[in-house]
């Protein structure tokens, strides 16, 4: 089947939010996830020939999306960074509609997890796909994936509640 405009659009339309949120909470920031689903989505209508509707709009596109975030993590970790480097946080024109959906104490809780159990677990509970389709995209076992999954929930849960604790 062609991947018409049409479609692709729809496509956009449909998993456009799931594919943010799961950037997000791959690299914890909002500029960065703007794009890298930005990056996906240009990826994707740029290698629309390839496109099999068998494997799931949303496997597909997530699939290239998770491609660009490890790229991402691969040039961070060759880049040398300054002790003296100043960040600036720019306000954005206009509200995140997504801003409250996103907890710094969750992120920050994400963010201690081993790289593959958040990966693992982000891909199943915010991309919303099947232990097999993440199985599949990621080449591992689907026990493997099951496992993951419940390590990184039980991680998480672990996480949040000790940071519970710290704030009362």
């Amino acid at each position: 089947m062609a991947l018409t405009q049409a479609l692709f659009n729809e496509m956009v339309d449909a998993h456009g939010a799931a594919l943010y949120r799961i950037a997000f909470r791959l690299v914890g920031d909002r500029h960065d996830a703007e794009d890298l689903v930005q990056e996906a989505f240009r990826s994707a209508w740029n290698s629309r020939s390839r496109y099999r509707a068998e494997l799931g709009e949303r496997a597909w596109l997530v699939t290239i999306l998770r491609r660009r975030v490890v790229d991402g993590w691969r040039k961070r970790r060759t880049r040398t960074i300054s002790f003296d480097e100043t960040v600036l946080e720019v306000g954005s024109a206009g509200h995140d509609p997504a801003a409250n959906e996103f907890e710094d104490h969750v992120q920050a809780a994400l963010d201690q997890l081993p790289d593959q159990l958040r990966e693992t677990l982000l891909l199943v509970v915010v991309g919303e796909l099947t232990h097999q389709e993440v199985a599949d995209m990621l080449s591992i076992p689907i026990g493997t994936v099951l496992s993951r999954v419940s390590r990184a929930r039980t991680r998480l849960r672990k996480l949040l509640t000790e940071q519970e604790v710290r704030n009362r």
